[in-house]
């Protein structure tokens, strides 16, 4: 997509969306993303008690190898479309 840029305000402007759409993505509310911290800061503001780290750890691993999971499957999924 860089290639196809004429100029600098579209190389700027494609760079800004790129940015935007990661920002975006980060707020999601998966527990190894900002987003899930911010979830788990609500549920402890909620229940007026803080959660246990063991329990936050938890739930952080399993968010994150969701993630990573995810991740091989797309690059999986990529490379059999290529090949």
């Amino acid at each position: 997509m860089v290639v196809k840029t004429s100029g600098l305000f579209d190389f700027v402007y494609l760079m800004s969306v790129i940015s935007i759409s990661l920002g975006i993505t980060n707020l999601l509310p998966i527990p190894a993303l900002d987003g899930g911290k911010i979830l788990i800061l609500l549920i402890e503001l909620i229940r007026r008690k803080k959660m246990e780290e063991k329990t936050e750890l938890t739930i952080t691993s399993i968010g994150l190898v969701v993630l990573l999971t995810l991740a091989v499957f797309v690059t999986a999924k990529d490379i059999i479309r290529i090949f």
